[in-house]
């Protein structure tokens, strides 16, 4: 060919290019994203360079072939909120749909809850609805949606997304909505099932609004890039190509910003997967670390993606790369806290940049790579100052880090450390994060990474890959030529590719469902075919990927596997991903095809580029260009410095070393060695095994202390994630009712991670009781059941299982790892054991206390399944329940697994040491809160006529708090009683809140804090009382208590609204969300989760699927926060239609009594429940009720809003 080809990467610091000449060769270029002193756009800029034209001169005619690019622009106005206006249109009663979401609030100690800001601007409500089934039950009214529309075109909105209730399914009310905005003039018309024809209203409303939001921004930069190519002459400029997140090219007209968000990284996945399939390789995990964060993928024969992500606090529902960022990259900013070194999230980006790029920026990673010698200035390329042509500032750097090590000094009362020494413990922790973000990517998904290959690449990876290949236990490293671009590279290697889906919802059988995935196929097929032919990929050039998505009826856990002939082929592939993936199967379980997709893939370019790079064949092995002193390994080495390209075929070079090329910099530590092979890849391999153990001391050390509050927290995240993944219910797969923890010889928490924060601390109780009543017969390989609210349990239905973590040698208990799950139901007197009058604890369940549900590893299932079907109220669905408890065993094997290898990594008599230091840190933490915050006395009144009274007296000086309950209600007849365990959860919350910081969840919080509960009273109730409200809506009573107390802040809603209905086919259970209380200097929020819970809620489409019943509206009950200074934050208005006749029980508060405000603010509005019948009548509804509901009653939920801060 005799024109250039042109491959671009625009990322958050620097855009790499690769380019093929005319004559085949390769060459890169590497430049600022954003440089403004010297020009507008790095993409036009870098082709510029590559040509050698002078800035701002025309691209000859005929020069480029083609330009493929992935770029940041789309991602950037999503991060900086800077789209077009866009309008809403969607169903009326859901103009609030995507406020609401999914209830829960993304930063669960936040005060001052910050959901995402939206992206549309403005809501037009459109009079219609469909059922989930195809029937019009309200007709469009054309005439009120074109009024609405033409409101908001007036206003001069010009881009709209219309987002109809299944209208992914059924198209013709959203294909007249959308020919009404064509009529009017909107120039961006974005429609939900053209953009993504699949369930769930919230995801795919989100999807729609990113595309009618982000797609004219794309269409203004394609038109700009366009227009630079052929420097605006009347000729055919260049073709021109962008990534899209899904990993496949496609022509920029017709790029849409749904598919625009990880364009760039996805081009990294491409490359990582196409070089190292080429290199050999097969089994991958990418490494693509840059400025700005660091990507991790994992590769295993094919693309992995996912169809559900969020991004900048939006729900995208559509393929993309399964791509895991960690914000831990070169420009990561160093913080120390007076205590604990830390790493991010916060970057420097491109300007200023780090503090080397002598702009004034702040210390970062980077930095700390030149401080170390890893990074030398005259070996690094030049591309700083107002010219580009000024090297790193090693000068500044050094200062810097003196300046800090004396800081960290004064801080902790010791010698100030070598200014290496803290750069190599920043060092340090930045690769512990980055490992902990491929163990989620992999690990966590049941994959073994040891024998895996680490492709590494990012102008930042080569500086790392040995680290975190050694913390991961990887033993080999690829670092392609082009490691430095690869992403850039991957934009070349890529083909054009098309993706469609469609739902399909229907039983996996021989017949009707068959029929219809076959059918979806055939036609999707056509469709993607005619995409790639309309990018001229010639039509027998195309091929397909066919998938069903499967999964098991009642799970929203769907698995792509490829179409088979016979259906009992396709179960066998599903339940070969399934067990590979979760760890289980259910034979005999309905499957469901939940959809089918079809991937469209032509046009790539050849991979034919050894020509391009071959390395040199040496006669004799390259001689060093310099020898340098680096720090690593806690000490000064020399390290030989080589260029890359003048390394000989096979010639070893053994760390420590370093091999500089134009576009990046390799660090080849010590016990490494690296290789150049014939194709050009640049391989290091272990050749020196690592030592079977870390020398770390047992006193505290600010860099260890970081490295181990993420390691335990690390694991007990692992546990979750396995948790989540194994379970058969939906309440602990998709609502995220769970929590799993590690715990000290002695039973007190070392770290538990966030879930929810009802599970917070209350675990510790129930492992005490285990250790008591089992001492000395514990043998390795056991597990104990307890749910007993009297011996550390919450309510029946959250069930904990406790292992021993024993030494390798059997006899020494080392640690003890927990999981708590809700059970969908667990017996008593109604599904889903939440009976609103229950007197007795057993009216509410199966009691289990100190059960020994497996003994040397092997499950006692007999009786298991006893005990869950024994009592006056058994469980109803035993087979759910065991599902869920393996799944919290699997949960605790991966518990004991990691903290074993933690243990074999450093020492028992370190690991222990630091649990120390790790709780010492968390109660450090609380004491500064508490110099800070004064006490208080509150009195919390309770519908039923009980109270939750506390007094708070904080000694300042000693920096030591007593809160005491004394006052509290004795035990209620009802079963709002809430175990001390519930109590003490709720302290721990309420003061890890007022720290405002990333400190882990562990016995220390509780430390410097005396707790006082009256014996018999709603917060120590004795045997047999029943609990099941205590759980749910006394413990939000003791928060509110408490912030009361304390004077920070106003009342939440104070409960969790439970509503539980059901019939002898249906059941289901919700806790719904309202208002946040308000606080000084802000506002409460609307619409969200507050204090105890942070459980989701099914999307309104899934619902109406599942149960039947409709959604009448779901939306923010206007004025019902409490006014002042400060306002609440308002609650929520949900109707439901039942379609079948069904029981409804009812577990709310406050509606009665009004939740609170602050500092002479209002209270919020109290909650309203009723019904209104079929024939018109309303029935009012207690907050704690029951009542048989017929077809065509709609219950109404008016859920209350928080009290107000400051008076008006």
């Amino acid at each position: 060919m005799s024109q250039w080809q042109i491959w671009i990467d625009r990322g958050g610091t620097f855009t790499d290019l690769v380019a093929r000449r005319p004559d085949g060769s390769l060459v890169t270029h590497k430049l600022l994203s954003e440089n403004p002193e010297r020009y507008v756009d790095a993409a036009v800029q870098g082709i510029r360079d590559l040509l050698g034209l002078e800035p701002g001169a025309p691209i000859p005619p005929g020069t480029v072939h083609d330009v493929k690019m992935g770029t940041t622009v789309a991602t950037n106005a999503l991060l900086e909120r800077k789209g077009d206006r866009t309008l809403l249109a969607i169903t009326s009663g859901f103009a609030d749909a995507l406020r609401i979401g999914y209830q829960n609030r993304p930063k669960l100690f936040a005060l001052d809850i910050q959901l995402p800001e939206l992206l549309h601007e403005a809501v037009a409500e459109i009079p219609e609805r469909i059922s989930a089934h195809g029937q019009v039950v309200r007709p469009l009214d054309e005439a009120v949606t074109r009024e609405r529309l033409t409101a908001a075109y007036n206003d001069g909105i010009e881009s709209v997304a219309i987002v109809l209730m299944h209208g992914y399914r059924h198209h013709q009310h959203e294909q007249r909505v959308a020919d009404i905005a064509r009529d009017i003039g909107f120039r961006q018309i974005s429609v939900s099932h053209t953009t993504i024809p699949l369930m769930k209203l919230v995801s795919r409303g989100d999807t729609t609004v990113v595309d009618a939001y982000l797609s004219p921004i794309l269409r203004r930069y394609v038109d700009q890039v366009d227009t630079e190519l052929v420097g605006g002459e009347a000729h055919d400029g260049p073709k021109l190509m962008f990534m899209q997140s899904n990993g496949g090219l496609v022509d920029a007209h017709l790029f849409q910003g749904k598919d625009a968000i990880l364009s760039g990284p996805a081009g990294g996945v491409v490359g990582m997967a196409r070089t190292a399939t080429e290199a050999g390789f097969d089994q991958v995990i990418g490494f693509d670390m840059g400025g700005t964060s660091t990507d991790v993928s994992h590769y295993n024969g094919e693309y992995e993606r996912s169809q559900e992500t969020m991004v900048a606090g939006i729900r995208l529902r559509a393929p993309m790369m399964n791509i895991h960022t960690v914000a831990a990259g070169g420009g990561s900013i160093l913080h120390f806290d007076g205590t604990r070194y830390r790493v991010g999230p916060d970057s420097a980006g491109a300007n200023p940049g780090p503090a080397s790029y002598g702009r004034g920026g702040p210390l970062t990673v980077t930095d700390a790579n030149v401080m170390l010698g890893k990074l030398q200035p005259h070996h690094f390329p030049a591309v700083f100052g107002p010219d580009g042509t000024t090297p790193l500032d090693a000068d500044v750097v050094g200062r810097r880090f003196s300046e800090l090590a004396v800081e960290i000094g004064e801080a902790t009362g010791t010698v100030a450390p070598a200014p290496e020494e803290v750069a190599e413990g920043f060092l340090r922790i930045a690769v512990e994060n980055m490992a902990n973000a491929i163990k989620k990517i992999s690990v966590e998904r049941g994959y073994d990474v040891s024998g895996y290959t680490l492709n590494t690449f990012g102008g930042a990876g080569g500086q790392h890959a040995c680290l975190v290949a050694d913390s991961l236990g990887m033993n080999r490293v690829l670092l392609h030529p082009f490691a430095g671009v690869l992403s850039a590279y991957g934009m070349g290697l890529a083909e054009i590719r098309s993706i469609r889906e469609r739902q399909v919802e229907l039983a996996l059988d021989e017949d009707t469902g068959r029929a219809a995935f076959e059918l979806a196929l055939a036609e999707l097929a056509t469709d993607v075919t005619d995409d790639l032919t309309a990018q001229d990929v010639p039509r027998d050039q195309v091929s397909l990927i066919q998938r069903v998505h499967l999964r098991y009826a009642g799970s929203d856990t769907a698995l792509a596997i490829e179409p088979a002939a016979e259906v009992s082929t396709m179960v066998e592939r599903f339940e070969g991903v399934h067990q590979q993936r979760f760890g289980y199967i259910a034979p005999g379980r309905d499957l469901v095809v939940e959809g089918v997709s079809v991937e469209g893939v032509g046009g790539g370019e050849e991979q034919d580029d050894d020509s391009a790079w071959s390395a040199p064949i040496a006669d004799t092995d390259a001689a060093p260009v310099d020898v340098i002193s680096i720090h690593t390994g806690g000490e000064m080495q020399q390290a030989p410095v080589f260029r890359r390209n003048e390394l000989g075929t096979g010639q070893p070079v053994l760390g420590p070393a370093v091999i500089t090329e134009q576009i990046g910099t390799i660090v080849v530590e010590p016990g490494w060695q690296a290789e150049v092979t014939e194709r050009g890849d640049c391989v290091l391999s272990r050749v020196v095994a690592r030592p079977p153990r870390e020398a770390v001391g047992t006193d505290a050390d600010p860099v260890m202390l970081e490295v181990f509050n993420n390691l335990f927290m690390s694991i007990a995240e692992q546990m979750g994630a396995t948790l989540a993944n194994t379970a058969y219910s939906v309440n602990i797969k998709e609502r995220y009712d769970f929590s799993c923890a590690i715990f000290a010889p002695d039973g007190s928490l070392v770290a538990n991670a966030p879930h929810v924060p009802v599970h917070l601390g209350s675990m510790g109780a129930s492992i005490k009781t285990i250790i008591r009543e089992n001492h000395g017969t514990m043998k390795p390989g056991d597990s104990y059941a307890i749910n007993a609210p009297y011996n550390g349990g919450t309510h029946l239905p959250d069930v904990t299982v406790i292992n021993p973590v024993f030494d390798h040698a059997g006899t020494q208990i080392l640690f003890y790892v927990a999981s708590r799950g809700h059970h969908a139901d667990i017996g008593g007197r109604t599904p889903g054991s939440s009976p609103p009058d229950s007197t007795s604890i057993h009216e509410e369940g199966v009691l289990i206390d100190n059960f020994l549900m497996v003994e040397h590893g092997v499950l006692r299932e007999q009786a298991t399944r006893e005990l869950l079907l024994s009592g006056p109220y058994p469980c109803r669905n035993v087979d759910q329940n065991l599902a869920d408890l393996e799944a919290q065993i699997a949960a605790n094997n991966v518990g004991v697994h990691e903290v074993l290898g933690m243990v074999d990594k450093f020492g028992l008599e370190v690991v222990h040491a630091y649990m120390q230091h790790v709780q010492d840190n968390a109660a450090e933490s609380v004491r500064r809160v508490l110099a800070n915050v004064t006490g208080g006395h509150f009195v919390y009144p309770m519908d039923n006529g009980c109270q939750v009274e506390v007094d708070i007296k904080i000694d300042q000086e000693k920096r030591e708090a007593v809160i005491d309950f004394t006052g509290t209600s004795p035990q209620f007849e009802g079963n709002y009683n809430a175990p001390t365990a519930v109590c003490l959860a709720a302290v721990m919350y309420v003061f890890r809140c007022l720290v405002d910081d990333d400190i882990p969840l562990n016995e220390g919080c509780l430390e410097p804090l005396r707790v006082i509960v009256p014996p018999r009273s709603i917060l120590s109730p004795e045997y047999p009382a029943a609990v099941i409200a205590g759980n749910t809506e006394v413990s939000q009573c003791v928060t509110d208590a408490l912030f009361g107390a304390l004077g920070v802040l106003a009342s939440s809603q104070g409960t969790v609204n439970n509503v539980v209905y059901g019939n002898d086919t249906y059941q289901n259970y919700e806790t719904i969300c309202g208002g946040t209380g308000a606080g000084p200097g802000h506002n409460g929020t609307s619409a969200v989760h507050s204090h105890m819970t942070n459980t989701r809620l099914t999307d309104p489409e899934i619902l109406e699927w599942r149960f039947p019943l409709r959604v009448e509206s779901f939306s923010i009950r206007p004025n019902s926060g409490g006014k002042g200074e400060y306002l609440g934050g308002n609650g929520i208005v949900r109707e439901l239609t039942f379609l079948e006749p069904m029981t409804l029980t009812l577990l709310g508060s406050h509606r009665l009594t009004d939740p609170y405000g602050l500092a002479g603010g209002g209270s919020g509005a109290r909650g309203h429940d009723f019904i209104r019948r079929a024939n018109g009548r309303v029935e009012e509804l207690g907050g704690t009720d029951e009542a048989e509901l017929g077809v065509g009653d709609t219950f109404v939920q008016e859920t209350p809003g928080g009290g107000a801060y400051g008076p008006r």
